[in-house]
């Protein structure tokens, strides 16, 4: 697994992904963060900054959460599936976010 530190309006959150997925999730937010100003609706979701990408995380407290990446990517989702954009294609990052979402989900199944 590998974790990434991400920060929000909310605080700092770790998400746990498979070393094979991180990649897709942080090139998913990368575009998020290009095409999130081309949205023409006033109530854009917010973007966590992304701070670090971490092989192993050891918490100490329990002030920060780690948070499984297909509940995070389900998050994520339903935030821009909830928009009511008309101008702008939101069709084409719908469809990256649920492309992960659905690889995150076989992953799930696989495992059990």
């Amino acid at each position: 697994m590998r974790y990434l530190l991400l920060q929000s309006s909310d605080g700092l959150q770790f998400v746990s992904l498979p070393e094979t997925h991180m990649y897709q999730l942080i090139a998913l937010l990368k575009r998020l963060y290009k095409e999130i100003d081309k949205l023409t609706i006033t109530e854009r979701p917010e973007l966590p900054t992304v701070l670090a990408d971490c092989a192993d995380v050891e918490r100490l407290g329990n002030e920060l959460s780690i948070v499984d990446g297909l509940e995070y990517v389900s998050g994520l989702e339903r935030r821009f599936a909830a928009l009511q954009e008309t101008e702008y294609p939101l069709i084409s990052l719908l469809t990256e976010i649920r492309a992960l979402q659905a690889q995150l989900e076989y992953l799930h199944e696989e495992e059990e």
